[in-house]
């Protein structure tokens, strides 16, 4: 079998298992008691398992090998999800992902694990971490002479044993010693288990089998068996076997049995502090609750994700590369222009049928082109699918209590747009964490809850996709900000005196804003924004503040459909063509030169009760044969930035298409004003006007 053809296949479903682990460890940290999401995790792993030692990736299976050991642990309630439990898991995951990033990468998925496979196989154990050391172990009957109280019993394991008494069953607990000249201990052991098997059911050993099996232990082990046969019948057959050295079988009545019961629960009681004890009995989800909470929620309040427990839906989906949709893409859009042409022709020759033949092809390359669109349609959840887990971690480092809630993550946008999206949304997401969200003592002094809230929605609004993230943290001080762009020279004193609040906030994003003492005037609001804001820009978009003192922040981005083919309105400027995209613009019209006023060596013309500025196109591109400035009346269109308004002077509408974007290519530098171009039905090639550029 060529390996090679099935790697591709590998990575995708591994990454695909592993989102799944996330988000389930996710909901099993909001809800620890619930086993049947242990059930979805441990299928996930033992999955990644298989697959991973089918393609020969040795460490990467065996890690999910010792995991899935804690998880059997969990799912059959012989252990309780605690902090220690849920952070070796967590980091567990996060080697894994290493380890396919690093098959991704051309290399063979090997990892140093040592550390957090010791940490699984001390929970397997039962080990538990102290406070300020390694482990301390539960020791019991390793000497081969320790009381029955110290093989703690949990609530499950005790009513299996009385319902066994009251069954007519013989319940005995059995010490076992072996001759200390024995070679093979574990082996010896073995075969008291094997005889033991043969007559009854062993409910619970010390050491447990797993240590017995790897010879951790001393040449001497206790259980409790529940058989049909007497006490001395069960020690005679075990005092048969070979270096056994001594043997002690008591049979237990209901009086004894509930005895050894309340020895548990006072040693449980006694203990320091919660252990993750193997075979203990499940707590409830509040009585250990991490320092950094996180809940992942969707709208209706319910705990997220969705899929965790309950059969998943047969899968309707196939796997296509990127590549391809590329390719198709760029074959559609020589489609669209020859389509363009074609209609152009048609109407010059104007032939019955040849023209009613263009129109089916238009209504069917109509469709096609719909359909085009939404295969490169992603939703934005394949992004926001791994905000969860950073900022779980990222609340817990900081000591913060924080609940992300999500909600429109089937919104869908272009793929080339949520390729370039994650890292900017993770930018705003930690800075919402770290610097919007207060500590719990400054929250409760301001009176708020204890747990900090982090809005991540996205929505439609037209041609744009709407990403906001907000928290009810301490909010944005517009004079702080003010005081630190006049201190660091981003402003002068007499424009801040001059400057709204929203204009403070768009100082943010300023280069050069962001220093350590921006970060404890402004919470940390400069910290690499400008990289935020220059790359949502270079996706079409823009992001906008919106931030009330005291009571939080909201980071308003606000990005395109696609990048790939858009509605826009191609205009004339003497012998040459522009294309000014449909989503920009507000309205067009005719104003004549009386309309027009110069206020401060700019030229401005009122529109619906405001003056806005008239920016001459003609003038910035330098053609040669139109001057609007000449003519008694000049066609606009006015486009718009968020809240601000231009208008763009030109000289005739051609009328509105749909056109195709191409890049202006590398030979060229940026063109100011110019976001990319397009090819005509006529063959000529008009740029694309990037009306951003014009509005400041």
């Amino acid at each position: 079998m060529d390996m090679n053809q099935y790697l591709s296949m590998f990575i995708d479903e591994s990454n695909d298992h592993l989102q799944s682990l996330n988000e389930s460890m996710m909901g099993l940290e909001a809800n620890p008691e619930d086993l049947s999401i242990v059930q979805v995790i441990f299928r996930s792993a033992h999955t990644l398992k298989g697959m991973a030692a089918t393609m020969g990736f040795e460490d990467l299976a065996s890690l999910t090998h010792q995991m899935e050991n804690v998880l059997d642990l969990v799912r059959n309630n012989k252990l309780r999800m605690q902090d220690f439990i849920f952070d070796t898991l967590f980091k567990s995951i996060d080697a894994l992902e290493s380890m396919v990033e690093d098959i991704t990468g051309g290399g063979a998925g090997k990892a140093d694990v040592t550390e957090i496979v010791s940490s699984l196989q001390a929970i397997v154990r039962g080990e538990v971490p102290s406070a300020g050391n390694a482990s301390a172990e539960v020791t019991a009957a390793a000497s081969g002479n320790a009381s029955a109280a110290q093989v703690f019993l949990d609530e499950f394991q005790y009513s299996v044993l009385e319902q066994s008494l009251q069954e007519g069953h013989q319940v005995l607990y059995v010490d076992v010693a072996i001759r200390k000249d024995c070679q093979l201990k574990a082996v010896r052991a073995y075969m008291v288990f094997d005889l033991l098997e043969r007559s009854g059911e062993v409910v619970k050993s010390f050491p447990s089998v797993q240590d017995i099996e790897q010879e951790k232990f001393d040449y001497g082990f206790s259980l409790y068996y529940i058989t049909q046969k007497d006490a001395s019948e069960i020690q005679k057959m075990i005092l048969n076997l070979s270096e056994i050295e001594a043997v002690t079988a008591v049979a237990l009545d209901q009086e004894s049995l509930r005895q050894m019961g309340q020895d548990t629960a006072a040693a449980t009681a006694e203990a320091p502090a919660p252990a993750p004890v193997q075979e203990a009995a499940p707590v409830a989800a509040g009585n250990a609750s991490p320092a950094a909470s996180l809940h992942s929620k969707e709208e209706n309040g319910k705990a997220a994700p969705a899929r965790v427990g309950g059969s998943p839906s047969p899968s309707r989906t196939i796997r296509v590369d990127i590549e391809r949709l590329d390719v198709l893409m760029n074959l559609f859009s020589e489609l669209l222009i020859d389509r363009v042409r074609l209609e152009q022709l048609a109407s010059e020759v104007q032939n019955g049928d040849l023209t009613e033949t263009v129109e089916h092809m238009g209504r069917v390359s109509g469709d096609l082109q719909n359909i085009v669109m939404k295969l490169r349609m992603v939703p934005v959840d394949t992004v926001f699918n791994r905000f969860p887990r950073m900022i779980r971690d990222l609340a817990k480092s900081l000591d913060k209590k924080v609940d992300l809630i999500i909600t429109g993550a089937d919104t869908e946008l272009d793929r080339t747009v949520i390729d370039e999206i994650g890292d900017p949304l993770v930018h705003l997401l930690r800075n919402a964490v770290d610097h919007g969200i207060e500590s719990i003592a400054d929250r409760i002094a301001a009176g708020k809850p204890e747990t900090g809230t982090v809005q991540l929605r996205a929505f439609h609004s037209g041609n744009h996709v709407f990403i906001e993230i907000e928290e009810d943290g301490k909010g944005i001080y517009p004079k702080n900000v003010l005081a630190s762009a006049v201190k660091k020279g981003v402003i002068t004193q007499e424009q801040a005196g001059t400057m709204t609040d929203d204009e403070a906030y768009q100082l943010l994003f300023a280069p050069g804003f962001s220093t350590a003492e921006v970060i404890s005037d402004v919470s940390g609001r400069g910290v690499g924004l400008d990289v935020v804001k220059s790359k949502i820009s270079s996706l079409g978009g823009n992001v906008t503040i919106y931030s009330t003192p005291g009571k939080g922040t909201n980071f308003s981005v606000q990005l395109p459909l696609t990048l790939s083919i858009i509605a826009a309105m191609l205009v004339r400027l003497g012998s040459e063509k522009y294309a000014i995209p449909l989503s920009s613009i507000v309205e067009t019209g005719i104003v004549k030169q009386s309309q027009i006023r110069t206020i401060h060596g700019n030229r401005m013309l009122e529109f619906r009760g405001s003056h806005i500025p008239l920016v001459s196109l003609s003038k910035i591109f330098s053609i040669p044969d139109y001057d609007e400035s000449t003519e008694e009346e000049t066609e606009i269109v006015v486009v718009r930035k968020g809240e601000r308004l231009v208008a763009l002077a030109v000289q005739d509408f051609i009328g509105q298409n749909e056109i195709v974007i191409k890049n202006l290519g590398k030979y060229l530098p940026e063109v100011q004003g110019i976001s990319g171009a397009t090819i005509l039905g006529d063959g000529q090639v008009a740029l694309i006007i990037d009306p951003n550029a014009f509005i400041k």
